[in-house]
């Protein structure tokens, strides 16, 4: 491995490139206006590309969404979705017939697994007021071992995930949301139990960390087993060890040292993800992340044959009432209520 610190700086796109475990993040943050009586942008579509409006116009955009932004009913066979809301919510409904509204800090864990649909609906809840949403959505690989578990899903609620604010210099702090991992002693909830994050020796980490200005932190060392991504991806001015990192910029760190972060004059933002390669071959094609192009084919028919167990709501892109609060039904019936 480089003696240097910072072992490359990328730009970030949409989505963002990630490293073995993880296939890809997408980082959503819009500005949504009022809602409607479906839960949709009280605010002309003229000028959009319905069904495919990923361009920010006016702040926002409907991703796939016709009525409500989001994504409409997808299926997904091999991996793992880790959805991260900080802002606004996700109406999550399934092929299981599982639902579920999460956000404001909460994140779901989804393990597709052998394959389901499901939809990822942004409903913009509040008529006299905008809706503002921020997500990441990280894709996690599974090993060749899991990749036909039964799917799952689990919630960490807000509540649950650890958020510590540590000292980083004269009346300075940096705060870590600790989604998955350890840092010092303190752990995240578990994981979805079939994941790779599951593992004992798996070092999956994924936080986020956002430093006052003017803050100096010490981001400790892992082991050199693990690789190790920062994405800097709101603030004007940071350096790793001394080299600057542009804004809106990944790095790619020495996982096996410690490593001096410097803040500039304004507050700053970072994700990391950290993660022991799985080190197997990784195929995709859309929705699909297998070992093999055979293995690929068979998941298109296998959708095309089973449905991955049909699609049980009467619309592509449910949402769930406006009054309803935060909540999980998993597919056995059960309900939980943060």
């Amino acid at each position: 491995m480089s003696d240097r610190s910072v072992l490359s700086v990328t730009p970030l796109g949409f989505p963002w490139d990630t490293l073995d475990p993880f296939l890809f993040c997408v980082h959503h943050a819009d500005a949504y206006p009022k809602g409607n009586r479906e839960l949709g942008p009280a605010a002309s579509l003229a000028g959009r590309s319905i069904g495919e409006d990923f361009t920010i116009r006016d702040g926002w955009r409907m991703y796939h969404g016709e009525r409500v932004p989001g994504f409409p009913a997808h299926p997904h066979r091999g991996f793992e979705t880790v959805t991260v809301v900080l802002k606004g919510f996700v109406d999550h409904s399934d092929s299981h017939g599982a639902a579920g509204r999460y956000g404001e800090g909460d994140v779901q864990w989804m393990t597709a697994g052998s394959g389901l649909q499901h939809a990822e609906m942004f409903p913009l809840l509040k008529e006299d007021q905008e809706n503002p949403l921020e997500l990441f959505q990280i894709w996690l690989n599974l090993p060749k071992k899991s990749k036909y578990v039964d799917p799952h899903f689990k919630m960490l609620w807000s509540e649950n995930i650890p958020v510590l604010k540590l000292p980083a210099g004269t009346e300075r702090f940096v705060q870590l949301r600790i989604i998955a991992g350890t840092f010092a002693d303190v752990s995240a909830p578990a994981p979805a139990p079939d994941s790779w994050a599951a593992e004992a020796d798996s070092g999956v980490a994924i936080w986020i960390i956002r430093l006052d200005a003017e803050a100096e932190w010490t981001l400790p060392a892992s082991t050199s087993e693990v690789r190790r991504k920062l994405y800097f991806f709101e603030g004007e001015d940071l350096s790793i060890d001394g080299q600057e990192i542009p804004p809106y910029h990944g790095a790619e760190v020495r996982p096996d040292r410690d490593l001096a972060l410097r803040n500039g004059a304004q507050a700053s933002r970072l994700l990391l993800l950290q993660g022991r390669p799985i080190a197997e071959p990784v195929v995709q094609y859309g929705p699909f992340v297998m070992n093999t192009q055979g293995e690929i084919r068979e998941a298109w028919l296998d959708f095309q044959r089973t449905q991955f167990g049909g699609w049980p709501w009467d619309r592509p892109d449910p949402v769930h009432p406006r009054d309803r609060g935060r909540f999980a039904r998993y597919a056995g019936g059960e309900e939980e209520i943060p």
